[in-house]
This record gives C-alpha cells, sequence and structure tokens, in this order.
C-alpha cells in the first residue's frame, strides 16, 4: 500500500492517529480530505518522506478492529460532541476577540478583525447546522429510497467555506500562536481558537469521510 497516493480522508477514515498527525502538520483532512498525501506535502512545502515513516508506523501498529457506528448513532454523536460544542465555543471566543482587540489594538500582532470574522462564522455555521438538524439529518434517518444529493452537495460545499473562513483566523493570527509578551486573555482565546479548529476539522471529517461516503455506500452497490 502506497501511503503516498491515498487521500487525506482516507487515511484519516481507516489509520488510527493520523489525524493527529495531520493536525501536528496543519494539514486539511476533512475540506480538503479528497487530495493524495503526495500532493498535500507538496502544497504545504512538506517533506513527505517523514510524513510517510510517521503514518507508516501507525500502520504497523496493532489496532483493534472497529465497526462504524450506524447512521442514527453518528448523526447522535455529531449533535451533542460538535453542534452543541460550536454553539458554546463561537460566543466565547468572540467575547475574549473582543477584548483583545480593544485593549492590545496598537499591538503590532493584534489579530485585527478576529471578532468580526468570528462572528461572521457564528451565523454561517449556525444556519448550516439548523439545515442538517431540520432538513439533511431526519432525511437520512428516515432511509428514504432516494439518495439526498443535492442537500449533501450543499453540505460539502459549506464546509469548504467553512474551512476557508478558517484560512483567515489562520491568517490574522499568525497560525494561532500568541506573542511572547501576550496577556492570560489573549493566551485563553488562542487556546481556544485550537481547540475549536481541531474541533471543527474532525466535525467535517466525520460527516464528509465517514457519515455521507457510508450512507452512500449502502444506498448504491456501484460506490
Amino acid at each position: 500500500m502506497d501511503l503516498r497516493e491515498l487521500s487525506l480522508g482516507q487515511l484519516a477514515r481507516t489509520l488510527p492517529g493520523a489525524t493527529a498527525i495531520f493536525h501536528r502538520h496543519r494539514l486539511d483532512f476533512c475540506c480538503g480530505g479528497d487530495i493524495s498525501l503526495s500532493e498535500a506535502a507538496q502544497r504545504k512545502g512538506l517533506d513527505l518522506e517523514p510524513l510517510c515513516a510517521q503514518l507508516a508506523s501507525l500502520a504497523q501498529s496493532p489496532q483493534q478492529e472497529t465497526t462504524p457506528p450506524d447512521a442514527a448513532g453518528m448523526i447522535e454523536h455529531l449533535l451533542e460532541n460538535y453542534h452543541q460544542k460550536h454553539r458554546a465555543q463561537l460566543p466565547e471566543l468572540i467575547r475574549l476577540a473582543q477584548r483583545v482587540e480593544r485593549v492590545h489594538a496598537q499591538h503590532p500582532q493584534c489579530p485585527t478583525g478576529l471578532t468580526q470574522q468570528l462572528t461572521q462564522m457564528l451565523q454561517e455555521l449556525e444556519s448550516h447546522m439548523l439545515k442538517e438538524e431540520q432538513v439533511l439529518f431526519p432525511w437520512l434517518l428516515r432511509e428514504s429510497s432516494i439518495w439526498p444529493e443535492g442537500p449533501i452537495a450543499m453540505m460539502r460545499f459549506e464546509h469548504e467555506q467553512h474551512g476557508a473562513a478558517i484560512d483567515v483566523v489562520m491568517r490574522l493570527t499568525d497560525d494561532i500562536q500568541p506573542p511572547a509578551d501576550a496577556c492570560n486573555t489573549w493566551m485563553a482565546l488562542y487556546a481556544g481558537l485550537e481547540a475549536f479548529r481541531r474541533d471543527l476539522m474532525q466535525h467535517i471529517h466525520l460527516e464528509n469521510n465517514i457519515l455521507f461516503k457510508g450512507l452512500l455506500h449502502e444506498q448504491s452497490p456501484l460506490n
């Protein structure tokens, strides 16, 4: 098996521990999960061989085989562990960002514009999650013979927009790296941003690479 040619999404969903490596190297395995490991490393300017070695060591470790959760279990997991969490995370991050931008406006590394960006993300993510909760998830749970291609395509498109929004946050915050003289509020803000980034990537990964693809496989023998 040539790890170089496997997509980030394939590796994330089949190789336990791969997502931690991807997080460490800032590789997007959710929205950008369809590109190969080789291409992803090239885009990031990463040395491919050490990256492959890290992933290969995971593949060689004995792993217990797990059965993917059914659609109902996965949807419940998404609602409880990601939808609710994001609704708690973003308002607090906005509050912290407002304070940092107000108090440290003259600091050369002040994340100017972060409050506005997070506020927009909250609005877009709330709209996205409501569509899932009120339309897509009930449709999937009805086990209809009609595959909701349109709604899923829309959710995937919006996932890409969320990924682009995170890229803006990374740019505004120097890759979420606080300055050496950052105050406690600034440190708390960036710690919260990093946790939110990881949670959102995992959220999108579970939907794009596991829930949607798993259900599509069940719907059609050709997939």
